[in-house]
């Protein structure tokens, strides 16, 4: 089962050199504490699902880049192909700017609409050369100008065109001082627009990665590309396969091996009235928490804790909620490793930050016009603040 890679924009493209960097790295790692056969079958696994090979034994990432201009994705493509062991294929698109500045609704309502047949044909191309496709994973930001619109725009026709395979969005979440003053609006249309065509979320912090690197790495002057090695290596211990102990690898009905709910209950649950923001969350409730294990010592850790039922909603069971994946095989270079993907309220606070600052920024009318002149009314900046004060409203209610 294959994914399909997309890195789109400045933010994607430099993520996603490392995630591959990553994987290649840790599938052909010589010492996994398992034996040879599970390594021998772990690197198929990964191979199969991330890369394809070439006669001469390269290996190919089953990958499309795109930016709004070559740069990016030349320097990824020659410093993929520097390593000699995999690179990128030829599926690369630039869609050259035309004045229009850092500009999400340029990238939504015009590059999109303009590349989307040249993009959509590179895709194909990709999902041809799979033996079987399990999804697409889209790497982006969220808060960028044009690349995250034109983000939003592909993965909406990926939801129009390949409906019963699973798109997941890894999306970085802007640094809370601010990177680009329009970063609040952006953040707004981005997250609405996905809502709707996405099926997961994946949401990484600039903050919380960038205190990794300081704190706990003592990284004194920290780089983006020091930030996106840790985001790859935590993508990575996510992605690759789990080795059962019992000696064979878990193929999940979830395309991408992921296992957990992705959306939150807007209808269908019940509703106990819109809680105010004001009242302190004493802990992040949860929908679902995802644990993955992987090298020395798996088979005793206790995770009783996570069973705990005050930790769920009420209208979930905790054997329900929370699933444990571990495998012997160690990660890259670490002995043991271990990963946490949690659905909970813990984006509650800076979902509502953003919402806040876009609404204020909003009622003055400051910038509107660098949207609307490309096509987004104040009618689309209303209706995603409309789902996201929903969306906020139901992780409260958990």
């Amino acid at each position: 089962m294959s994914i399909v890679t997309l890195q789109l924009g400045q933010c994607g493209n430099q993520i996603g050199l490392e995630v591959f960097d990553a994987l290649f790295s840790d599938a052909h790692y010589p010492q996994g504490l398992c034996s040879k056969r599970e390594n021998e079958a772990y690197q198929a696994s990964c191979k199969e699902r991330f890369f394809s090979e070439q006669e001469n034994g390269v290996q190919i990432a089953r990958a499309v880049l795109v930016d709004m201009e070559p740069k990016v994705i030349n320097q990824t493509l020659s410093k993929a192909a520097r390593s000699g062991q995999w690179k990128y294929g030829q599926h690369s698109c630039f869609c050259q700017k035309q004045g229009s500045g850092n500009n999400w609704a340029y990238g939504y309502s015009v590059h999109g609409p303009r590349h989307e047949e040249s993009i959509m044909n590179l895709i194909q191309k990709e999902v041809e050369k799979c033996d079987s496709l399990s999804g697409f994973f889209i790497i982006m930001s969220m808060a960028g100008g044009t690349g995250s619109g034109l983000g939003a725009f592909v993965t909406q026709n990926l939801q129009d065109q390949y409906s019963n395979s699973l798109k997941m969005n890894q999306i970085i979440w802007p640094y809370g001082t601010g990177e680009v003053i329009v970063q609040n609006y952006n953040s707004i249309l981005t997250l609405s627009h996905l809502y709707r065509s996405s099926d997961a979320l994946l949401v990484h912090e600039n903050d919380a990665v960038h205190k990794i690197c300081a704190k706990l790495m003592n990284i004194k002057q920290i780089s983006f590309s020091d930030i996106n090695q840790v985001l790859a290596h935590q993508l990575g211990n996510v992605f690759q396969p789990t080795y059962s102990m019992e000696g064979s690898f878990h193929y999940r009905r979830n395309p991408l091996g992921i296992d957990w709910q992705v959306r939150p209950p807007v209808t269908g649950h019940p509703t106990l009235g819109k809680m105010s923001l004001s009242k302190e969350l004493h802990f992040n409730t949860s929908i679902a928490n995802l644990v993955i294990l992987r090298g020395k010592g798996v088979r005793s850790v206790d995770l009783g804790g996570f069973k705990d039922p005050a930790l769920y909603t009420s209208w979930l069971e905790p054997d329900n909620a929370f699933s444990v994946w571990k495998t012997q095989r160690a990660f890259n270079k670490y002995e043991k490793s271990a990963a946490l993907v949690s659905n909970s309220q813990f984006l509650v606070k800076p979902l509502d930050m953003i919402v806040g600052k876009a609404w204020n920024m909003f009622a003055s009318k400051a910038y509107i016009h660098q949207y609307t002149k490309f096509g987004i009314e104040e009618e689309d900046f209303l209706d995603s603040f409309t789902l996201l004060e929903q969306v906020i409203a139901s992780y409260c209610n958990l």
